[in-house]
């Protein structure tokens, strides 16, 4: 299959790029830089855990059975599941239109963030299980660029503002093409280097893995026209593994990092029969059941169903990480005088994090000491967090003193 160019849909405000320099390097002052106020070294340093103990019965952190799917710690019907990389898809969450979403029962692990202006998204991630129909599928941000070198793997988005398209393609690719059919060049590069990030931006090193959907036809992505655009486009799995297996992206990696065991371990923190996570237009409900062991979610007061199984939204583990939040200078949307930044999630090299299995709650840390490491947990005694087997749901909320109380709080009992 053919592709277009890589930008061919972008639109460019160029008559805004003064302005932009000017509130997008207020933005940038906000963000601490990892490569340059924390280096690799000082990162493990500040966040190396310890050689855990061997705990018979458990799966991970470190070596996992053949036939076992270490990202749920469960056994597959099929080796050959295993033998992919795990796609990152980035699904909609607002308007309530989008909802049910299909799909979302079928990952194995959903990590719900924040975009701009208060709303959420999820970027859902698949290894064993490939549904025909995920979506709607909606534009990248700058969580899966970090996603992206934890999992290893595919990423499909529908598209992605100029700056998080510069962090995935490069600046180069990015501006070439945005100047493209201007006769004025050099003033264009100039006003297309203002629309932050400015610079020199090399490409990411996933840049060959990213999928994006307005770029595919069908059997890849396609638009269901029974639902209104933009919340129409959905994704094939199976088809976009094989595309990806014909385009070299095939490779098995290295997921170790996560640990499972199936009775719970060391001493829990108290009750985790309920959560409530207050995002600033969102609320977020878990109920556990003890009869499946399982935690339902409910979304704005209401049930929250996946379209494909028609079954409510479950999970075996719920993760509530705490991470800095912080502005960039990138611009996401913008309103008339308004202007929405992009924020950028910070997890890394640790930081608390809530985890409930089985009707009880465990409070500790969450660990990523380096860029390719995927998070584990730990107590606060520096003991292993052992989830349950089976699909977890990350819920990435800012750090207490960056939460506004009035319209965002977390609350398990």
């Amino acid at each position: 299959m053919q592709k277009t160019h890589v930008h061919s849909g972008i639109i460019v405000l160029f008559a805004l790029a003064a302005c932009f320099i000017i509130l997008a390097a207020q933005a940038q002052d906000n963000i601490p830089n990892p490569s340059t106020e924390a280096t690799e070294e000082t990162i493990i340093e500040e966040a190396t855990s310890q050689a855990y103990p061997v705990v018979e019965g458990a799966i991970g952190p470190t070596i996992y059975a053949d036939n076992i799917n270490p990202l749920t710690g469960l056994l597959v019907d099929n080796i050959a599941q295993l033998n992919r990389r795990p796609i990152i898809v980035k699904i909609s969450n607002s308007p309530a239109i989008v909802r049910p979403q299909a799909g979302l029962n079928a990952a194995d692990l959903v990590f719900e963030h924040y975009t701009e202006v208060g709303i959420t998204r999820f970027s859902a991630i698949f290894y064993t299980n490939a549904p025909q129909r995920v979506g709607s599928i909606r534009s990248a941000r700058l969580i899966d660029t970090e996603l992206m070198p934890m999992y290893q793997g595919l990423l499909a988005f529908a598209g992605a503002s100029i700056g998080v398209d510069k962090r995935i393609y490069g600046s180069e690719t990015i501006i070439e093409n945005l100047c493209r059919n201007r006769d004025d060049i050099e003033q264009c590069r100039v006003e297309a280097d203002a629309i932050g990030p400015a610079g020199l931006v090399p490409p990411s090193d996933f840049v060959n893995r990213a999928y994006k959907g307005v770029l595919y036809g069908a059997p890849y992505f396609y638009r269901d026209e029974t639902i209104p655009v933009p919340h129409n486009l959905f994704v094939n799995l199976e088809a976009l593994w094989q595309l990806a297996d014909a385009d070299g992206n095939g490779e098995r990696p290295n997921l170790s990092g996560m640990a499972f065991h199936e009775t719970p371990q060391g001493t829990a923190s108290g009750s985790g029969l309920y959560a409530q996570v207050r995002y600033r237009t969102t609320l977020v409900e878990w109920h556990y059941d003890p009869e499946t062991a399982r935690y339902y979610r409910t979304t704005d007061g209401q049930r929250h169903f996946d379209a494909n199984s028609e079954e409510q939204i479950s999970a075996s583990n719920v993760v509530i990480v705490y991470a800095g939040h912080f502005l960039t200078d990138i611009i996401e949307s913008q309103y008339q005088d308004t202007i929405h930044w992009s924020a950028q999630i910070t997890i890394w090299p640790q930081g608390d994090a809530i985890i409930l299995r089985d009707g009880l709650r465990y409070e500790g840390r969450w660990l990523r000491p380096t860029r390719p490491d995927l998070m584990t947990f730990e107590t606060v005694d520096g003991d292993i967090i052992y989830l349950r087997p089976g699909n977890t749901w990350f819920q990435l909320v800012p750090t207490p003193d960056q939460m506004n109380p009035d319209v965002e709080w977390v609350i398990v009992e």
